[in-house]
């Protein structure tokens, strides 16, 4: 019977020798058939997919402009990356060196191959190896990939202009981006020549994991949706894209807030936290735009998987400057509010460091704290101290335990030490003077919202305690008339006795 089978299906399937085949067993076995350039240009645009049809467009473009049947390198960047030169070139060069092929251009299907290999990465891992790829040389004496800090300042700073320029706000900018960007080149480095491309990738994994994504994103928007603004003469950047960059609530873009003095959280640092942290202090709400077109709409649907949406304000609850520097400062205005936050301390020589809540701050004389808790040294290098759940420590009330603020896995040997009247920061057992503390809350407007009238509850409740209605007979037996009368006034009231 099995034979039987078996040769009834090998006939049937005479008439479709390219599409199926038959195993000894009689099952079927489907053969993913290639389609050639001859017969994709025989299609129409409508039933391609959409890499076929940017690749055709593509070609187009490339044959009327500069007579080559292929995908040139100025095609690409003047119809894919307009805004974006070397991001351009970098991703071309990765395309050819990969396909392996002997001309300056990339023939119709091995563009196509290369896009289709190139959107099916999901990995973070490989997509940080693959940027960092991207802006490498290799070194034939040590015959091994290599980046050096001036390539890697150059992948930061492309990664850095394509977050920004589709900030929520509109696009920004950020005086201090090559001071943060040189912070971040020196902890990688530390003053040397050049580094193999693994170690800067499994730095970049350890420091800064989601720095790189908005890149990739962008990419993948770009490839898989210009197809359908190219003839239109529209840039594939108007269709909605929002990168998760957090919104500082100020009112200028350099990081100038209501105060008349710089912020310690500038816009570039705010953009480096976001790819350092976890997903929660930027947490993602869904983009909407009113004026947003049909291709817009539906681009936005496409990239929902990928995280491309619109984060959360972070917002300013306490500024040292502004409010007082102090224990009972800080906890006036940080206890309450349930949202993550981030403490950033500025201290002597211009040294910045940060400690993450992922959740509401408490007093206790045990440490607490998520695997989101983490402790970073900002400035002069951009390096993790430590990351991890029972990192911090808060507690002013509780005798007998250590006073002040604490962060770190050892309670003995804590990392960061603040003692109790937040004066004084302690690292590596060097103290040092606290210049400046800010607090940033990185969860929604409600729950800011909910912080506020909990403090306005507060003041209602002290102005009510100020006011104290007496009786008589409460007066009669109050401490304070008694107080009085030593000081020789022994009748308070004329109808008193």
């Amino acid at each position: 019977m099995g034979n039987l089978h078996s040769h009834s299906l090998s006939k049937s399937g005479d008439s479709t020798p390219n599409s199926m085949t038959s195993s000894h067993n009689g099952s079927r076995k489907s053969i993913r058939r290639i389609s050639s350039a001859a017969e994709i240009q025989e299609k129409p645009l409508s039933q391609m997919l959409p890499v076929e049809r940017l690749a055709m467009i593509l070609t187009d473009k490339s044959q009327t402009e500069e007579h080559i049947n292929g995908v040139t390198k100025n095609v690409f960047y003047k119809y894919l990356f307009p805004r974006y030169p070397l991001l351009a070139d970098k991703l071309y060069s990765y395309f050819l060196t990969n396909s392996k092929v002997k001309t300056d251009f990339l023939p119709i299907d091995v563009f196509r191959s290369q896009c289709d290999k190139y959107l099916s990465i999901l990995d973070d891992d490989v997509i940080r190896n693959t940027f960092v790829q991207m802006w490498s040389t290799f070194d034939e004496d040590k015959s091994v990939y290599i980046i050096t800090p001036d390539s890697f300042n150059s992948l930061l700073m492309c990664a850095y202009h394509v977050s920004m320029d589709h900030y929520s706000g509109g696009p920004q900018m950020c005086l201090s981006i090559s001071k943060t960007l040189k912070a971040v080149v020196d902890g990688c480095f530390y003053q040397k020549p050049s580094l193999s491309t693994q170690y800067v990738s499994h730095w970049l994994a350890d420091n800064a994991a989601r720095l790189l994504l908005p890149l990739h994103r962008y990419a993948v928007h770009s490839i898989a949706t210009s197809w359908r603004t190219i003839d239109q003469n529209e840039q594939p950047e108007s269709t909605g894209l929002e990168l998760a960059t957090p919104v500082l609530e100020q009112s200028g873009p350099f990081g100038q807030g209501k105060t008349p003095h710089p912020h310690l959280l500038t816009m570039s640092m705010s953009w480096l936290l976001a790819g350092a942290l976890p997903p929660i202090y930027s947490r993602p709400k869904r983009a909407h735009s009113p004026n947003s077109s049909g291709t817009a709409l539906a681009s936005m649907a496409f990239l929902s998987k990928i995280a491309c949406a619109i984060p959360s304000h972070w917002v300013l609850i306490y500024d040292s400057d502004e409010q007082g520097l102090g224990a009972n400062r800080f906890l006036h205005h940080v206890l309450g509010y349930k949202g993550p936050t981030i403490i950033i301390f500025k201290v002597e020589n211009d040294q910045k460091f940060c400690i993450a809540a992922p959740s509401e701050w408490k007093e206790s004389h045990h440490y607490w704290g998520g695997e989101g808790s983490a402790i970073f040294q900002l400035l002069p290098k951009f390096q993790l101290l430590e990351r991890g759940s029972k990192l911090l420590y808060l507690n002013t009330m509780v005798r007998g335990y250590a006073q002040g603020l604490r962060a770190g896995s050892d309670p003995r040997a804590p990392i960061i030490t603040v003692d109790a009247g937040f004066e004084k920061i302690e690292w590596k057992k060097i103290p040092f003077y606290i210049e400046t503390i800010e607090v940033w809350g990185c969860g929604d407007q409600v729950e800011r919202e909910k912080q506020l009238e909990v403090k306005k509850w507060e003041v209602k409740e002290a102005e009510k305690q100020r006011v104290v209605k007496l009786s008589a007979a409460d007066w009669l037996d109050h401490p304070d008339r008694y107080l009085l009368e030593l000081a020789g006034r022994p009748q308070y009231h004329q109808n008193q006795t």
